[in-house]
């Protein structure tokens, strides 16, 4: 699964980085090294421009960086509340789960990472681990997102955007840590991912894991100071060695 990641870097470099235009405005999060549901993220969408009567063009596309709420809300649910546990969708049933299907559908985005965090548990203890690229590319985790309106509230009211984070299966290393992980996506698949008149099916393809990208994963252990998302800085990111075994007393009969 994935239950926190970070996100330091500001608009105007995602938007390079994933050929997008920066629509964000003034409502960008800054840089958030521990990023927890509920807050607002940056992702990235692609969808047809609208003319002054609201009516889309069909023949233009365009990606842009936009701002969301993460923990997705369904258009027809009652309660915004419910996105706090839709955080994650499972990819192998994202597309039937009325939950996620229409979003499956017509509203995929990505959702740049510098990396995500994940807790192995250790007898009665979990252990934070870190799990990052190495050459310093965002990671880009596919992801789901709706606009939301409030039922009892009024009709010209604000839409609240929200996202979840697709998962897969882990495999390698990172199977050893949690069964779970977000599926990431190589760049060549940006356009069809993101495409807006692809449906599921025509992106079913892309649900299975690139070996390539998580070959290139460092798996860091870190501070437990990431359990509260009261800490955000830096330092959550740096690798934190294991403690020394404490040395054992010898007795007089036994040797070194």
């Amino acid at each position: 699964m994935c239950g926190r990641y970070a996100s330091t870097k500001d608009p105007a470099t995602l938007a390079v980085e994933f050929d997008a235009v920066d629509a964000t405005d003034s409502e960008a999060p800054g840089a958030d090294y521990n990023v927890a549901p509920t807050k607002p993220v940056l992702a990235i969408v692609a969808r047809h421009p609208r003319d002054e009567d609201g009516k889309p063009d069909p023949d233009s596309v365009v990606r842009s960086v936009r701002v969301m709420r993460w923990g997705l809300v369904p258009t027809w649910s009652k309660d915004r509340n419910v996105g706090v546990k839709m955080i994650n969708a499972r990819s192998e049933t994202a597309a039937t789960k009325p939950s996620y299907r229409d979003s499956m559908a017509r509203r995929r985005c990505i959702l740049p990472a510098d990396g995500w965090f994940e807790w192995k548990r250790e007898g009665g203890a979990k252990e934070p681990f870190y799990v990052t690229g190495t050459d310093g590319e965002s990671l880009a985790m596919a992801g789901l997102w709706s606009a939301w309106r409030d039922p009892n509230g009024e009709p010209d009211s604000p839409w609240l955007i929200t996202c979840a984070v697709l998962t897969v299966d882990a495999f390698g290393p990172l199977a050893e840590v949690h069964e779970r992980m977000p599926l990431l996506l190589p760049r060549a698949s940006f356009e069809q991912w993101l495409a807006p008149d692809q449906d599921s099916k025509a992106v079913a393809d892309l649900l299975t894991p690139v070996p390539e990208l998580v070959d290139a994963l460092e798996l860091r252990p870190v501070s437990t100071a990431v359990n509260s998302i009261r800490n955000n800085g830096p330092e959550l990111l740096v690798r934190a060695e294991p403690p020394a075994p404490e040395p054992t007393e010898l007795s007089l009969f036994e040797q070194p």
